[in-house]
């Protein structure tokens, strides 16, 4: 039994089977949904072309519209690559790489909360993708599954 379902250590000993049945699988859940939630980002991106070339252009990077379709693939392709585990290392690197520099210049100056289009839900998902960069894709991924990591 792993330690999270090590009887001793909890206020309530009789949920150890439960933490130890599901507690395999918590990676893997963490890994998907960090993936999940950010795909419709993208895909409303790629479909409606609501690329968001004025913050691009802000930024004062060459060629927006290319930038735009760039970052619109990181946010689909790579998190659905992050979502089932395939390449998730580089799927997270190129997360975190995007989520930095909307953090930091464009949202930064708006401060942490929501309330203020803040950066504190951009931040959070850095912060699972560096995580999950460090981890890898885990057992229950595709890189899992080929015995292969990036």
């Amino acid at each position: 039994m792993s330690d999270i379902a090590d009887p001793k250590r909890l206020y309530i000993p009789a949920l150890a089977p439960l933490y130890g049945g599901v507690g395999k699988y918590s990676y893997a859940f963490m890994r998907f949904v960090t993936g999940a939630i950010l795909v419709p980002h993208g895909w409303v991106k790629l479909t409606t072309g609501a690329i968001p070339l004025g913050s691009i252009e802000k930024l004062g990077l060459p060629a927006p519209m290319v930038w735009g379709y760039l970052i619109a693939s990181v946010e689909f392709f790579g998190a659905i690559m992050l979502a089932i585990g395939l390449f998730t290392r580089f799927a997270a690197a190129a997360i975190v790489v995007e989520m930095f520099v909307i953090i930091a210049f464009l949202l930064w100056p708006n401060g942490y909360f929501w309330t203020k289009t803040g950066y504190e839900f951009a931040l959070m998902w850095l912060l699972l993708c560096v995580g999950i960069f460090f981890r890898g894709g885990g057992e229950l991924s595709v890189d899992g599954l080929l015995k292969k990591e990036i």
